[in-house]
């Protein structure tokens, strides 16, 4: 695939010294590379800054959505890997939300050489409840959650979204994740949000090599601190980092302290 198509499929955005270490970071479910409009630019004067949105998702190539590929958090992974060789980057410093975290680690264990560090900003290896293992859902909460969204998704996000948020005295956070999810097309916010949610990635934790910090909100619906902690024990070496800040998005809601800790990690 050319390197034109790569950037185009996934509405690739780079700013900063090409010649400037790289830091990449990547949307959670549903939204678009814009969640981190307050955080990534920050860091244009020092770093090559990269975005980009998940295939169906914010100004991405729908077109280009392949549901066999797709099937499993690795589609998105070959993605993240296609835009990290065509622009040529190396010791690239990944920040990742909610999912993105994920997909990052499975990039991450295919080719470990090109990554320095990962940033996790929320992430959970398994969302479902397991014998030993908090992941915050029932199975019956998740079946709930896939057959509303299925029902109509606009609809879902708007009824999520302050949930997700938390903040409540700052009604226009939610109101702007709503929007983003909504823009997200309709097939494929039901597809990812089934292989998201029903995912298991616990197995794959031990074979993680680069450096990693875990960014834990402390008031999170979803990925409470259990799954933190469990994320910090089974990532050898890892860090982690309880925030103040409440809900799932504190890239909107706390961007100054995720900058901070962001720039600790350089």
């Amino acid at each position: 695939m050319a390197a034109v198509d790569v950037l185009r499929r996934n509405a690739v955005s780079v700013e900063g010294d090409p010649a400037a270490p790289p830091i990449v970071f990547g949307p959670g479910y549903g939204t678009s590379q814009d969640m981190w409009r307050l955080v990534a630019p920050q860091f244009v004067g020092e770093r090559r800054v990269v975005r980009f949105d998940h295939v169906g998702s914010g100004d991405s190539d729908v077109s280009a959505y392949d549901r066999r590929k797709y099937d499993s958090l690795r589609g998105y992974a070959a993605d993240l890997l296609d835009i990290l060789r065509h622009l040529d980057l190396h010791d690239v410093v990944f920040v990742g939300h909610s999912v993105s975290a994920m997909i990052g680690a499975l990039a991450a264990i295919e080719e470990p050489d090109r990554f320095a560090q990962l940033i996790m900003l929320g992430p959970s290896p398994r969302y479902l409840n397991d014998d030993g293992y908090v992941g915050g859902f029932e199975r019956a909460d998740i079946d709930g959650l896939l057959d509303a969204l299925e029902v109509n998704h606009v609809s879902w996000a708007a009824e999520m979204a302050p949930a997700l948020m938390k903040n409540p005295e700052r009604p226009e956070l939610a109101a702007e994740l709503a929007e983003s999810m909504a823009r997200t097309d309709t097939m494929v916010a039901q597809h990812f949000a089934r292989v998201t949610f029903l995912s298991d990635m616990r197995r794959f934790l031990k074979n993680i090599s680069t450096p990693t910090l875990i960014l834990q909100s402390a008031d999170d619906l979803i990925a409470p601190l259990e799954v933190g902690e469990y994320l910090h024990e089974n990532i050898e070496g890892s860090e982690l980092v309880v925030l103040s800040a409440a809900g799932h998005y504190a890239h909107l809601s706390d961007p100054t302290e995720i900058e901070r800790q962001i720039r600790r990690r350089l």
